[in-house]
């Protein structure tokens, strides 16, 4: 994988098995008071197994808006909105099930910036409770970018190191 300036990963979590199809729906989601009245009503009229999978659509909803808001909270600046995928519980309202949110991995101008962004990133992929094998794949990527910056670190000390050294047997010649 390359790692360059500006490039956009993803922070995904872990989509929410169901038998039904899943909306892909941007960090809005929209319903009327009529819509609300309407979910409440047939709420009360919900069989044990239909109740059994609204349990379980909210629980995941809590799940996965916990672990985007982790990814948001921590990747400060380098992270992007939150965005959902949703499910249209028997109950009539939408649970997110799925989520991502973007976050961009910036080169810095010294490779101390770099190092600081790649740390930065390793965080908010990190951050949620149970990362995802994508929040792991972008974490390894950001570390890779990480030690990348710290060898041209090392390369640049060494650098300086070498001028310094170079400077001072002169002087010592002129002497």
């Amino acid at each position: 994988m390359q790692i360059g300036s500006n490039t956009s990963y993803t922070i995904d979590s872990t989509v929410y098995p169901s038998s039904k199809k899943a909306d892909k729906v941007d960090d809005k989601e929209s319903s009327t008071e009529e819509e609300k009245d309407n979910s409440l009503q047939s709420s009360q009229k919900l069989e044990p197994a239909e109740q059994q999978q609204v349990n379980q659509l909210q629980a995941r909803d809590t799940e996965v808006r916990a672990h985007e808001a982790a990814h948001k909270a921590t990747g400060g600046g380098l992270a992007g909105s939150a965005s959902f995928s949703y499910q249209k519980g028997p109950d009539g309202k939408m649970y997110a099930i799925g989520g991502e949110v973007s976050i961009s991995f910036k080169e810095g101008s010294t490779p101390q910036e770099t190092i600081a962004n790649a740390r930065q990133v390793v965080a908010a992929a990190m951050a949620p409770a149970n990362p995802s094998p994508q929040d792991y794949a972008v974490a390894a990527s950001a570390r890779m970018m990480e030690m990348s910056a710290q060898q041209e670190l090392v390369k640049q000390l060494q650098e300086e190191q070498n001028t310094q050294a170079g400077h001072q047997t002169y002087a010592n010649v002129q002497k």
